[in-house]
């Protein structure tokens, strides 16, 4: 049996939605995709509060024609949805130019760590797992916000050169700088700190590490994945402690 988060908006910290005021809304639009009635209520309140133009959806398939129809730059995905499930509407999503760049977080019962991790593998940006404060979610939306939009900026205006924190990482002359000393990678250590910087806070299965920089290759094993991240750590000196690890998961930037 499934059990709701937001059966009490006191515990949650947040106001009762019988006083719900209203925010101009921003250009930022977010979908929610969840079944649990309450839940989605309070969801919807909270972003709007914040000034969100939001869209609901209560099932998968929905939810998908939504995104299809008009992509927000966010959608807070359940997994667990009557019919077509969160993953597959992830999976979908991803799998198509017009809605591939949806930042997608998605929402998990505990537990569920291999779900989690098929998530991350088919391109979600983050997740939160059930129950959880709104103030989190809301951090972690921020974040992933912020993230993409300091992204584009930094692409437009200039796309070979990727800053994370005192690390900045020249694509075109292979070098890296950490708190302005030049580091010595190998080309394996350059792809990893390139993958893992570029989307700062994005979560990174060690297989999906293993396809975007050893192509894939099946000599590669998970054991090997760990231990590059340690040599990249260990040269990287204090920065490397920004390389976190996320338990049963994998590897991600700490922005």
């Amino acid at each position: 049996m499934r059990t709701t988060t937001a059966n009490n908006h006191a515990e949650s910290g947040m106001p009762d939605p019988k006083n719900r005021h209203h925010q101009e809304s921003s250009d930022t639009s977010i979908l929610i995709v969840e079944d649990e009635q309450d839940l989605l209520e309070l969801l919807e309140y909270n972003l709007e509060r914040e000034g969100f133009n939001v869209r609901t959806a209560a099932t998968g398939e929905a939810g998908l024609k939504e995104a299809r129809a008009q992509p927000p730059d966010l959608l807070i995905l359940d997994l667990m949805l009557p019919g077509m499930d969160g993953l597959e509407v992830c999976r979908t999503l991803k799998s198509r130019d017009n809605t591939a760049d949806i930042a997608i977080i998605m929402l998990t019962a505990k537990g569920e760590e291999t779900d989690i991790v098929r998530g991350l593998e088919l391109g979600a940006d983050d997740y939160v797992t059930k129950p959880f404060s709104p103030r989190i979610l809301m951090a972690r939306i921020q974040a992933i916000l912020r993230r993409a939009s300091e992204a584009a900026s930094s692409e437009a205006a200039n796309p070979r050169t990727i800053e994370a924190a005192d690390v900045t990482i020249d694509l075109d002359r292979h070098e890296v700088h950490a708190s302005g000393n030049l580091i010595d990678l190998t080309a394996t250590e350059f792809k990893l700190l390139t993958l893992l910087a570029s989307r700062r806070g994005r979560v990174y299965t060690r297989q999906q590490i293993i396809e975007s920089i050893h192509e894939g290759f099946a000599a590669v094993t998970d054991r090997s994945v760990d231990v590059q991240v340690v040599a990249l750590r260990r040269k990287l000196g204090e920065t490397g402690q920004r390389i976190e690890t996320v338990r049963g998961v994998g590897y991600r930037f700490r922005d």
